[in-house]
Order: structure tokens, then sequence, then C-alpha cells
């Protein structure tokens, strides 16, 4: 069983910064990454970045230049700095800790934490 847990979501005016933090407890062998998604008011959820064991990032194409994902030595918590926000970066931000188990792949979520970019 992973717990996942997200912090660090506030009211921002545009073009100002934020730092999200998702911490992971449990059973975290065989990790494979983690991954930030977002949710926008009406939309579906959506992948915004994404790290993987090996240290290779992706990030979808409106962060790229605005977002850096990164963990701790212990690759327990994982960091989302973004800045240059923008209104349409507002959503509530879901983490997902993505580990092999039982010859697949588990993706636990926490509950997310809202991110609002006033105008």
């Amino acid at each position: 069983q992973v717990h996942v847990v997200e912090s660090g979501g506030d009211v921002v005016a545009t073009g100002g910064s934020l730092s999200l933090s998702c911490a992971a407890s449990g059973n975290l062998d065989g990790f494979i990454g983690m991954a930030w998604h977002r949710q926008p008011p009406g939309s579906q959820r959506e992948l915004v970045a994404r790290l993987l064991g090996g240290g290779a990032t992706y990030y979808t194409e409106s962060m790229k230049g605005r977002a850096t994902i990164s963990a701790n030595g212990a690759r327990n918590v994982v960091f989302l700095h973004m800045n240059n926000l923008k209104p349409e970066d507002t959503a509530v931000y879901y983490c997902d800790y993505i580990i092999a188990s039982g010859g697949g792949v588990d993706h636990n979520w926490g509950q997310g934490t809202q991110v609002t970019v006033s105008a």
C-alpha cells in the first residue's frame, strides 16, 4: 500500500511562482517514476510532468520552460516548481507515484492540491 499526499497549492497572481510537494509512504519497492497531473475546472485530468527512475523527464508542451520536476534522493518526495503562472494553469494538481507490482504497474494517487492563478 502506497500513501500519497500533495501539498503546496495556493492562490497566486499571474506571473507568479509556486512549488508543489508530494510525499509517498508505505511499500515503495518497484519504483518506476513519479508524475504530476492536473485537472482544470470542467476538464479532464492531464499529465503535466513526469520523472522516471533513470532521471528522464517529460513536460507537457504548455509547461515546457515554466515547470521543473525533481525528487529527493530517497525518491519518496517529488517536487513541481512552476513559474510564470497563467490563469489557465488553475487546476487541482495530483501526484501519481508509479511502481511495478505483480507483473503490472500501479498508479498511486493523492487527493490533490488546488492551484489558483488569479488574473
